[in-house]
């Protein structure tokens, strides 16, 4: 390598051409100016390069003008090797110094680590109460320590017809609660949510005020009336009573049952002793 840029040293400059001269050293670091003026090596930046030693810098730009110059191909690719040796080993100083640890004063203290925010998994909220007044609708959703999370960390998104309950990173989890389908319109502007001890009060606002819900959504009313036994008003009222009782039997436990069997044994002796009487 010491021959090859002796070639190139000792080699007398062509005509119109200036002679190679040496950067010279300004210190352990290049200058602001220096550093900004200085063509940089692809994809660094003026930070970077006023990190860099000035000896291993002015290396660099002797071996690109040696290498310009020089004819020769064993000249070439010594001065080459050399220009991505210097290469790696400025890249390796730069990267030093930028994952150096900062220093700090005697009466500085480092800020404090905040620690990042881990969300676990999400639990579906399915149990809940409800009341009503005459302007909301009430839902009450117990969360222990829900009061002590972040406000911005429970979040309601509110539609005509449904709200959405979204309870981020408490105790480790998050929770949710969607309500579709609810059983009248309400105001979207005029709901909201309050948080109290343990606890996350939904207020949806009724469109209509003044008015009774008489369930929460229509596919608990739906849900409701399908249970309800059906009357028909053609048929003998106490073929109506008998059906009644057939289903609750039917659907009821053994106490039930044993509670009609009785009512219907007893219903039968007193209308047995009534026809003899007669």
């Amino acid at each position: 390598m010491a021959s090859a840029l002796e070639e190139v040293r000792g080699s007398a400059p062509a005509r119109g051409q200036e002679a190679c001269v040496p950067l010279r050293s300004r210190g352990p670091f290049l200058s602001r100016r220096a550093a900004a003026n200085r063509k940089l090596p692809k994809g660094w930046t003026g930070a970077e390069a006023e990190r860099v030693p000035c000896e291993l810098q002015n290396d660099l730009e002797e071996v690109k003008v040696l290498l310009e110059k020089a004819t020769r191909k064993r000249v070439r690719d010594a001065l080459t090797a050399e220009k991505s040796k210097i290469e790696t080993e400025i890249k390796n100083k730069v990267q030093q110094k930028s994952q150096k640890k900062p220093e700090f004063l005697d009466n500085e203290k480092p800020a404090a680590l905040v620690a990042p925010t881990t969300t676990g998994y999400t639990v579906k909220i399915s149990n809940y109460g409800w009341d009503q007044s005459d302007k909301f609708v009430k839902i009450y959703i117990t969360l222990t320590g829900v009061h002590q999370a972040p406000a911005e960390n429970v979040q309601v998104h509110f539609t005509e017809r449904s709200f959405d309950l979204l309870v981020k990173n408490l105790n480790g989890k998050s929770y949710s609660m969607t309500v579709n389908n609810l059983l009248k319109p309400i105001s979207v502007e005029g709901s909201s949510k309050k948080i109290k001890t343990d606890t996350v009060l939904i207020l949806c606002r009724k469109k209509a005020e003044n008015t009774r819900w008489e369930y929460l959504t229509q596919v608990e009313k739906e849900c409701k009336e399908k249970e309800k036994p059906s009357y028909d008003a053609e048929t003998d009222p106490s073929e109506g009573l008998m059906n009644v009782l057939k289903t609750i039997y039917e659907d009821g436990d053994d106490d039930m049952k044993q509670t009609i069997n009785k009512a219907w044994v007893e219903s039968r002796e007193k209308q047995a002793k009534g026809d003899a009487e007669f």
